[in-house]
């Protein structure tokens, strides 16, 4: 007889809503028994667990009167809710926490697996990433974060895969970010010129929601850098944090310091196009020498090396010929030689974010079966 399967969820935003819209679809889904949002949580009544939270009519569950509604609950209420459960618990957690995220170990040690895009946890400080694993092997749990990197694209596990099986990784080097990549796909195309500013096309992508409410967000690199630190780790370096290799940041220095709130952000927008000629000198450089500039991401597994930032590249490579807002992550071993093994397409989204969430929690419910 297999074991029953309990669910809670936290966040239900952009990726959130996305993927409880993608687990109401599931034949055979495992019981949600806990919803929670910002200052409000749902949950299935205990002892029993019983009526479980319908996924597909969430939103109008919060009126039924047989199931219970709180304020937030700290980590350590959601770990003892769902370790109480009458089978193997696990939780998605939806969100970008770093306050969640270094309280996964609580959830673990009480053999609560975790399914996650929030990359705060696998991207701190080296002793939380420790922590995290010793705490999953203690309590038998199990954790998947393939989104935290590419989105829906299997950029983790197939390092994990080549790691495993005994390959050897020399270097990974990409474009990993679906914001950036667009940016400069637009502002330097490899197909031919463009006469747009650099602040122009910063204003398209905002417009388009390619960027974070803060576009500095993307464009001080760390977002990348979290990446980056995550597969180097995957690869064997004991890499200590984001803030231990270089970042190149795109945001002018006289801009950094602006205040992160709506009026700071108006701000920073309409003081961009001043420096458009710093961008503009970057892309005709590469232009000289026939290249195009990209925003990415290295690792070089021999010496050791994590850096993310602007390089150039030939008009023909890979990487200069992306569209769009896709990723490409290449990965550099013994086994493929000259030819990388190369992982390509959409990297952001809620819908391709959430697949790759959902395809994570069916992974962890066939191994707890």
């Amino acid at each position: 007889m297999s074991t029953p399967i309990y669910l809670g969820v936290i966040g239900v935003g952009g990726v959130g809503s996305a993927f409880i819209k993608q687990l109401a679809h599931l034949p055979n889904a495992p019981k949600l028994i806990l919803l929670a949002r910002s200052s409000q949580t749902l949950l299935a009544p205990a002892p029993s667990y019983s009526p479980a939270i319908p996924a597909a009519d969430w939103k109008t569950a919060i009126e039924t009167p047989s199931l219970t509604t709180s304020g937030a609950l700290s980590p350590e209420e959601i770990a003892s809710y769902l370790s109480a459960a009458p089978g193997r618990s696990i939780l998605v957690d939806n969100t970008s926490d770093v306050a969640l995220a270094s309280s996964y170990p609580v959830f673990l040690r009480q053999g609560i697996s975790i399914v996650t895009p929030n990359k705060k946890g696998f991207s701190s400080d080296l002793s939380l990433w420790k922590d995290i694993f010793a705490s999953a092997a203690q309590g038998k749990a199990l954790v998947y974060h393939e989104s935290t990197v590419g989105a829906g694209l299997p950029v983790l596990s197939t390092l994990r895969d080549l790691v495993a099986t005994g390959d050897q990784v020399t270097r990974i080097e990409g474009v990993f970010s679906g914001t950036l990549s667009f940016l400069f796909n637009t502002f330097a195309p490899a197909s031919g010129s463009s006469s747009a500013k650099w602040s122009q096309v910063v204003a398209q992508a905002k417009e388009l929601g390619y960027t974070e409410p803060d576009p500095r967000d993307d464009l001080n690199g760390m977002d990348v850098a979290r990446k980056l630190t995550i597969l180097a780790r995957i690869a064997g370096l004991e890499v200590q944090s984001p803030a231990s290799f270089p970042v190149e940041s795109l945001i002018p220095a006289e801009l950094a310091s602006l205040p992160s709130t709506s009026d700071g952000i108006a701000q920073f927008m309409a003081r961009l196009p001043e420096f458009d000629g710093q961008m503009t000198a970057v892309k005709e450089a590469a232009e000289q020498v026939g290249k195009v500039v990209r925003f990415v991401g290295s690792i070089d597994v021999g010496t050791k090396e994590v850096r993310v930032g602007l390089q150039q590249f030939d008009k023909d490579s890979a990487i200069a010929g992306l569209k769009g807002s896709d990723n490409i992550i290449s990965f550099y071993t013994r086994r493929y030689g000259n030819n990388p093994l190369i992982v390509q397409g959409a990297g952001a989204g809620g819908d391709v974010t959430a697949m790759g969430v959902t395809a994570d929690l069916l992974k962890v419910i066939e191994r707890l079966h």
